[in-house]
């Protein structure tokens, strides 16, 4: 956040009318935001100012949004994490799924309603700083051999830490706090995504195998429940 309270956004895009017009909607809805037209200049603007959230189109002349959000993810931690939007002309299921895969916590299609685009904004910044509360309140939680220290973001089995990517934390970490409850897809979606879903993905399912798999011994107490959905238990049944 900025010191006025507002949240900094970041908009990368290359198209110069819906450039200002997604800077003019979000500043109207009371955000401070930085927007720029190239991969590059996305980096250095994500360096300097640390958003809370960039608004990322796929298509830039210079460095493919795929490969900034991949960058980001790999670069940030913890709180530094900002959310992500991405925007795109593809909306086949298989690219929303490589989106999600890269850390994107939404995915938007070109021609899109600007009002949904700036409530799909307030939901993730909400869900955001839900997380970051929830951290603090609860650094630590030990489920068997598992370790999750949410305060640095870092996962242990049976003391060897486990290298998971910026999702795949949020994920194990919202199981966790919801330790031994069924979470739906839908309820995982709205919150470690940050959206109530409107399209059917398998975007959860994949995220909860890989995980399962880095977990190794304890990917067992990361539960199926068929036909519903995933929980975290202290034991395996």
């Amino acid at each position: 956040m900025t010191r006025n309270g507002e949240h900094r956004l970041l908009v990368v895009e290359d198209e110069p009318d819906l450039r200002e017009l997604l800077r003019y909607n979000l500043e109207a809805a009371g955000h401070a935001v930085t927007a720029v037209e190239t991969g590059a200049a996305a980096l250095a603007a994500w360096a300097e100012l640390a958003p809370a959230l960039i608004v990322l189109d796929l298509m830039l002349p210079d460095v493919p949004g795929t490969e900034i959000c991949r960058r980001i993810r790999a670069a940030a931690s913890g709180a530094a994490q900002p959310a992500i939007i991405m925007v795109t002309a593809k909306g086949a299921e298989i690219d929303r799924v490589v989106g999600f895969e890269l850390g994107a916590n939404d995915y938007v299609v070109k021609p899109f309603s600007m009002r949904e685009l700036v409530l799909r904004v307030t939901a993730l910044l909400r869900a955001r700083e839900g997380a970051q509360r929830g951290a603090s309140a609860k650094p630590r939680h030990v489920v068997g051999p598992l370790e999750i220290d949410a305060d640095t973001f870092r996962v242990f089995v049976s003391g060897d830490e486990v290298h998971l990517s910026s999702m795949e934390m949020r994920l194990l970490l919202y199981l966790a706090e919801n330790r031994g409850r069924v979470r739906t897809r839908a309820d995982l979606l709205e919150h470690v995504w940050g959206y109530r879903p409107d399209v059917s993905t398998r975007t959860v399912d994949t995220h909860v195998k890989r995980v399962r798999d880095k977990l190794g011994e304890a990917g067992v107490l990361l539960e199926t429940v068929r036909g519903i959905g995933y929980r975290l238990v202290d034991e395996a049944r």
